[in-house]
C-alpha cells in the first residue's frame, strides 16, 4: 500500500538505480584516493572517472549467472572501460563498497525524514498557540479529571516530537561511517590513508575499526530512532481518534467534500487518516527486532543482516516519509470544536473542580482525611444524579457539584459561599499556560 502511495522523492532514494548510483560514488573515490597515493595514473584515473557507467538490466542479467551483485556490478561497469578497469575495486572487499554506499543513502534518506519532522513541528506549534487558551477537560484512565487548555496538549506533542530529532540526529550522525579496511577489516590489501581520504571524498567519518562490515549497532540506532518518531506520533493519532468520537467529538479529520466515509451508513465520517497512521506506525516498530538481531553475526559477518536490510530499510523510510506526511496535513487541516470542548468540560457537573475545593480545606485547619471525605461525599452525590440522566447544569448555570458544595454545613464552617463558588474558576488551571508554552517553544530550533 505504502509503495503504491510512496512520495516520489523519498522512492528514488532506495530504487536500484539509486542503489548502483551510491556504490558508484564509493568506487570512484576509491580510484580518486589511489590516484593520490600514487598506485594509479592520472590518466587511468581521469578515464574511470568520466567512462564508468553501469546498466541496471546489464547487471540483473550477469547477476543470474554470477549470483553475486557486487561481482555483477562491477563487471557491467568494466564493460564502459578499458585496460583501466583493473583498478576498480582495488583491495577491496564487497561490503567496503556495500556498506559505505548503503550510509550515503540512508544519510540523504534521513535528511528528507528531518525536513518531514521540521513540517510536523511547525504544523504542531502553529495549531497549538492558535488553541493556546482553549479549554478542554484533562483525562486520565479516560475519565475526565481537571480542566487544561488544547494548546497544552499540542505542546506536550511539540516537545516529544522535538526530542524524537534529536534521537534521528543522533543517529545520522552515527550511520554517517564508512569503511574501505578490506575482508577482514585489517587493512591488509589497502593503507588506512585510502580509507580516510574516501571517507573525506565521500562526506563520511571512516569507521574507527571494523572487521568486513560496518557494524549493526548503527543500523539499529537508525531504525530504533524511526520507530521511537513512530510511537510518539501513533500516540497523536490515538489522541485524535479518540477526539472524533461522537461521545466526544471535540475535533475531526477534515472531510473533504465528496469523501464518504461509509458504503452502508452515509452519515459516517470516520477518522481514517490517524486510523492509518496508527497502523503505519505499529510497521515501523516492527522493524527494530530485525535490526536488533542484525548486530550479533556470526564473527567478522555472515549474511544474514543482508536479506533483512534489504526490506527494512527501503521500507522504514519510505513509510515513515509517508506517514510524517499524513500527520502533518491531518494537523495542519484538523477541525476544532472548542464549544463540544467547554460542553464535555462541564458534562460532569463540576468535578473537575474537586482537586481544587480538596486543597482549601487543610488551609482552614482540615486535615486531608477529612477533606477529602467532605469533597467526596459531595463529588459521589454528583455521580449517582448523572447516572439517572439529572443535568449537569441547573437553569442558572450552576453545576451538580456547586450546588451540593453550598448545601454542605461541615464545608460552608469553613469556607464561605463566595470562597467556595471562587474554586470553580477556569483561570486558576491555565495561570501558567504562558509559562509552560515559554519553556516548551522558547529557543527551539525549527
Amino acid at each position: 500500500m505504502v509503495e503504491r502511495y510512496a512520495r516520489d522523492e523519498m522512492k528514488s532514494k532506495w530504487t536500484q538505480q539509486a542503489k548502483y548510483d551510491a556504490w558508484l560514488k564509493v568506487e570512484l573515490a576509491a580510484v580518486k584516493a589511489w590516484n593520490k597515493l600514487g598506485l594509479i595514473t592520472d590518466d587511468d584515473c581521469e578515464k574511470i572517472q568520466k567512462n564508468a557507467k553501469f546498466d541496471v538490466a546489464q547487471i540483473d542479467e550477469i547477476e543470474k549467472t554470477t549470483k553475486h551483485d557486487v561481482i555483477a556490478f562491477l563487471t557491467s561497469l568494466s564493460k564502459s572501460l578499458g585496460d583501466e578497469s583493473r583498478f576498480v575495486h582495488y583491495g577491496m572487499t564487497s561490503s567496503d563498497c556495500i556498506d559505505t554506499a548503503n550510509a550515503l543513502q540512508i544519510i540523504d534518506s534521513m535528511d528528507l525524514i528531518l525536513s518531514d519532522v521540521k513540517e510536523l513541528k511547525k504544523a504542531i506549534k502553529t495549531r497549538a498557540f492558535e488553541h493556546k487558551s482553549t479549554l478542554m477537560v484533562g483525562r486520565s484512565h479516560g475519565i475526565h479529571g481537571e480542566p487544561i487548555t488544547f494548546g497544552l496538549v499540542l505542546a506536550i506533542w511539540y516537545d516529544e516530537i522535538n526530542r524524537a530529532l534529536d534521537l534521528l540526529k543522533h543517529a545520522k550522525s552515527t550511520i554517517s561511517t564508512g569503511k574501505i579496511s578490506g575482508a577482514m577489516g585489517n587493512f591488509a590489501h589497502a593503507p588506512l590513508e585510502l580509507e580516510n581520504l574516501v571517507c573525506e571524498y565521500l562526506g563520511l567519518n571512516p569507521a574507527p575499526a571494523s572487521n568486513q562490515i560496518i557494524q549493526r549497532d548503527r543500523y539499529a540506532q537508525v531504525i530504533t530512532a524511526i520507530a521511537m518518531l513512530a510511537s510518539s506520533c501513533e500516540k497523536i493519532a490515538i489522541a485524535l481518534r479518540h477526539y472524533q468520537r461522537t461521545e466526544v467529538y471535540e475535533t475531526e479529520e477534515y472531510f473533504s467534500p465528496g469523501q464518504k466515509g461509509s458504503s452502508a451508513m452515509p452519515h459516517k465520517r470516520n477518522p481514517v487518516l490517524s486510523e492509518n497512521i496508527t497502523g503505519l506506525c505499529r510497521v515501523l516498530r516492527s522493524y527494530v527486532t530485525p535490526a536488533m538481531e542484525n548486530v550479533a553475526l556470526w564473527h567478522e559477518r555472515d549474511i544474514s543482516h543482508s536479506s533483512v536490510e534489504r526490506f527494512i530499510l527501503p521500507d522504514a523510510f519510505i513509510t515513515a516519509d509517508f506517514m510524517l506526511a499524513r500527520l502533518t496535513s491531518l494537523i495542519k487541516n484538523l477541525v476544532i470544536y472548542p464549544q463540544n470542548m467547554m460542553k464535555n468540560l462541564n458534562l460532569t457537573g463540576g468535578l473537575v473542580f474537586s482537586g481544587r475545593v480538596l486543597l482549601e480545606l487543610p488551609k482552614r485547619g482540615i486535615s486531608r482525611e477529612n477533606a477529602y471525605k467532605i469533597v467526596q461525599t459531595n463529588a459521589m452525590k454528583v455521580w449517582a444524579d448523572l447516572s439517572e440522566g439529572k443535568s449537569a447544569l441547573d437553569e442558572n448555570g450552576n453545576s451538580l457539584f456547586l450546588q451540593y458544595l453550598l448545601n454542605d454545613s461541615d464545608l460552608r464552617a469553613k469556607l464561605s459561599d463566595d470562597e467556595i463558588k471562587a474554586c470553580f474558576d477556569y483561570s486558576y488551571y491555565t495561570k501558567n499556560v504562558d509559562a509552560i508554552f515559554e519553556r516548551v517553544f522558547k529557543g527551539v530550533d525549527e
